[in-house]
């Protein structure tokens, strides 16, 4: 055991008497394949030197596992979490039959304390899987909120583009019954006052639709009374007139037309319920479409497609575009805007500062939900401070606990659970406010109220 031990970077300049030590006070573990060695989210006690097999690491971001990498002999496994005096960052299991050394975190101590080759060879190793990890797990991270952007512009463009197929395929029919509707009246028109005809189509625009949002009682009422007017009228089929009436909102002119078109008072409704079903249907349409390209417009402007590296950025639109993407997210949040009206532009990377908004409207929605208060609340300010520009997001979620606070930036770091998250949207968010806007971004939080503060350069400095 004491030459395999050598064989290992981690121990290859340690005496004999200390590996055999090393040896005494540790454990052979053997796992079947699929068994798990450790958990994400648990206590690391023990470090793991592979002898035999192969061990999967894999680490959960939202319902989905991302393998790290597949360790064999000879490896080392389950050091990060003894070093950092932190919980286990991802998953260990067996991906064959495996044997392993399980040494003690108080022997690791020793070792660090007493070899200068043993600490190195950690840095190394340490070094490279923090790199590899983070490369790995940045790229989950950005497929994970392309994921969630995903979904939410699926549901937000699915409403109008419902809307605008159910009004197109309805508007085929309006078209024909009104086109009916003006034939018959033609056959019939010649006592009928044109004049009021059109006096009364000009003013379809202003129907009262307070008759549609009417509960049933007061519609089946409001039916009978036009159904009552229009048989006092000499119209014959009144009762089948009288709901399509009401229903149109053109309950209010039955009088009007009564006067105006006696028994013929039928055959106009019957053309100015198509009129206005068309108009009404052709202004689904135009809202539809119109939502459809706002969508479209805000998601273009917040990726900044078609654009160089630095734009000229008004973080306004960058904000307001960011909510609208995340709309589907936020709809049981109220969301309280505070801009100053003299918010200056700045120069900067309009994508990426878009994605810092995404991070932390994202994690001001999941602090909100996770306690599942009916009156959460998120308050977005942007103003201007002396050369800088300030942009806050506030929430009135649960607050960071005192002892992580400081760490909410770190790699790999997160207060949600095992499986919740990659511990790097704030990571990100960091590098992109300080490395690449030399800006600064700190955050204050207690029970009921976090707030993230970015403060951002007028110009990104050369």
């Amino acid at each position: 055991m004491v030459s395999s031990l050598r064989a290992v970077p981690l121990f290859a300049e340690l005496s004999d008497s200390d590996l055999d030590l090393l040896e005494h006070r540790s454990e052979v573990v053997a796992l079947a394949a699929g068994e798990e060695l450790f958990a994400e989210g648990a206590v690391g006690e023990r470090a793991f030197i592979i002898s035999e097999g192969e061990i999967e690491i894999v680490k959960r971001t939202g319902d989905r596992e991302v393998l790290l990498a597949v360790r064999g002999s000879g490896d080392v496994i389950g050091e990060m979490a003894l070093l950092q005096d932190a919980p286990r960052s991802a998953t260990a299991k067996a991906k064959t039959d495996a044997r392993l050394l399980a040494i003690p975190k108080a022997e690791i101590d020793v070792l660090m304390d007493s070899s200068i080759s043993a600490v190195r060879a950690m840095f190394k190793v340490l070094l490279e899987r923090w790199q590899a990890t983070q490369s790995m797990l940045n790229q989950s991270e950005r497929m994970a909120q392309l994921g969630t952007l995903t979904a939410g512009l699926a549901h937000e463009l699915n409403n109008p583009a419902a809307a605008v197929n159910r009004a197109a395929g309805q508007l085929g029919d309006s078209v024909s019954e009104l086109v009916g509707a003006e034939r018959k009246l033609a056959r019939t028109i010649g006592d009928v006052d044109r004049d009021s005809i059109e006096s009364l189509r000009s003013r379809l625009d202003s129907v009262d639709r307070s008759d549609v949002a009417m509960d049933a009682l007061d519609r089946s009422d409001r039916e009978d009374e036009v159904e009552d007017a229009l048989t006092d009228a000499g119209v014959d089929d009144a009762w089948r007139l009288a709901p399509a009436i009401v229903e149109s909102g053109l309950a209010g002119f039955v009088d009007e037309v009564i006067a105006s078109a006696g028994e013929r008072s039928g055959d106009l409704l019957e053309v100015l319920r198509a009129e206005h079903d068309v108009a009404s249907l052709l202004y689904e349409v135009e809202e539809g479409t119109r939502r459809l390209s706002s969508i479209v417009k805000a998601l273009k402007s917040y990726s900044y497609l078609d654009q160089g590296p630095v734009q000229e950025v008004d973080l306004e639109i960058g904000l307001e575009d960011t909510l609208l993407i995340l709309k589907t997210k936020l709809s049981d949040i109220e969301v309280e805007r505070r801009y100053a009206d003299d918010l200056p532009r700045i120069q900067g990377y309009g994508g990426e500062l878009n994605q810092v908004w995404t991070n932390l409207l994202d994690n001001a929605a999941d602090a909100i939900n996770e306690t599942e208060r009916p009156d959460g609340k998120i308050v977005v300010r942007a103003f201007p401070e002396g050369d800088l520009v300030v942009v806050e997001v506030e929430d009135n979620g649960p607050g960071i606990p005192s002892d992580a606070i400081h760490r909410v930036f770190d790699s790999f770091f997160t207060t949600k659970p095992p499986g919740s998250g990659t511990g790097l949207g704030l990571n990100i968010t960091y590098s992109i406010v300080v490395n690449k806007h030399r800006g600064e971004i700190t955050v204050e939080s207690e029970p009921g109220r976090t707030v993230f503060r970015v403060e951002l350069p007028r110009k990104v400095p050369v």
